[in-house]
């Protein structure tokens, strides 16, 4: 009677976990998984998932990507603001450059802060290429402004907590969790120093760490992945496959792995994801390099984010 309960808790415990495993369509449908721990952590990812997509300051709360052009630039949701704000104060400050240096200077009478304390003057922000990025709240703390390095070009990156992208979230759409998705491969690791030429949305190439990369096979055949990340770190993979652009997102996804163990790591597929441009146009999302655009149908994960239709 013990095995009987048992077995019937573990069979509940799956079907219930099944139902929950996306947010709508496909994805409440099991795939091949005998293991309810495996499919409970799955379900609990995609929760923590979509919890910091649609978090104040996530990737969904964007609204702006401002280049740095001039000497200074108004900021501010009014009409004389040079850097104009889909939501926030008319006027919030102004920008400036200086010596290779970006200052702000806030508005009079408008409530700013600088990584959480209030700003009474000129401040210097610094970007997320420097070791303490400067993060402005405004808009009672529901709007964030930084400043972000990319091809040596600055620009300003603007997130707000009201952002359509966020409040008409429609949520994210999965494959079914498949166990068999879930596969160890072998780390080969590269000569210290090695790096690979990552190319982003925008244009820009950065030389990336690449401490290694990661062979498996699947159904009979060998793949390999070229990882990101520092030596002995996590890592991460930037991947197209054929599933791209029907099915998933047209310009590839992400995954992330744990450290290599006695030279093996554990690439889930059922965890891979859409990168912050599926969401939003003001992202600067890498693109998966050449050697990591896979022969192969990953017909798990993430899939395409559908947009809200808007109505005219």
């Amino acid at each position: 009677m013990g095995k009987t309960t048992a077995w019937l808790g573990t069979a509940m415990l799956m079907a219930a976990l099944a139902g929950c495993q996306g947010e709508g369509g496909e994805a409440g449908r099991a795939g091949k998984v005998a293991d309810a721990r495996f499919l409970a952590d799955n379900t609990a990812w995609r929760e923590q998932r979509r919890t910091e997509l649609l978090a104040p300051d996530g990737w969904t709360s964007l609204v702006g990507l401002h280049w740095i052009e001039l000497k200074s630039h108004f900021i501010g949701s009014g009409p004389a603001s040079g850097i104009k704000l889909v939501v926030g104060p008319p006027k919030l400050g102004m920008i400036a450059q200086q010596d290779g240096r970006i200052f702000f200077t806030p508005e009079k009478g408008v409530a700013v802060t600088l990584n959480g304390e209030p700003v009474t003057g000129r401040v210097e922000l610094q970007s997320d290429r420097d070791a303490s990025p400067g993060v402005l709240g405004f808009d009672e703390g529901k709007g964030a402004l930084s400043v972000i390095e990319r091809g040596g070009r600055r620009a300003l990156r603007v997130k707000h907590a009201d952002a359509e992208s966020r409040t008409q979230f429609v949520g994210l759409d999965y494959w079914p969790v498949d166990e068999d998705w879930r596969i160890e491969g072998r780390f080969i690791p590269h000569p210290p120093g090695k790096t690979i030429t990552i190319v982003d949305v925008i244009g820009v190439a950065t030389e990336s760490p690449n401490p290694g990369a990661v062979e498996f096979e699947r159904d009979g055949k060998p793949f390999r992945l070229e990882a990101l990340g520092q030596p002995e770190g996590p890592l991460f993979f930037v991947l197209a496959d054929r599933t791209s652009g029907h099915g998933s997102y047209p310009a590839g996804r992400f995954l992330d792995a744990a450290a290599p163990v006695d030279g093996k790591v554990a690439l889930d597929f059922n965890r891979a994801y859409n990168p912050p441009c599926a969401f939003t146009p003001y992202a600067t999302c890498p693109l998966p390099p050449a050697e990591n655009r896979l022969d192969l149908l990953v017909d798990a994960g993430e899939k395409a984010y559908a947009k809200p239709i808007k109505i005219l």
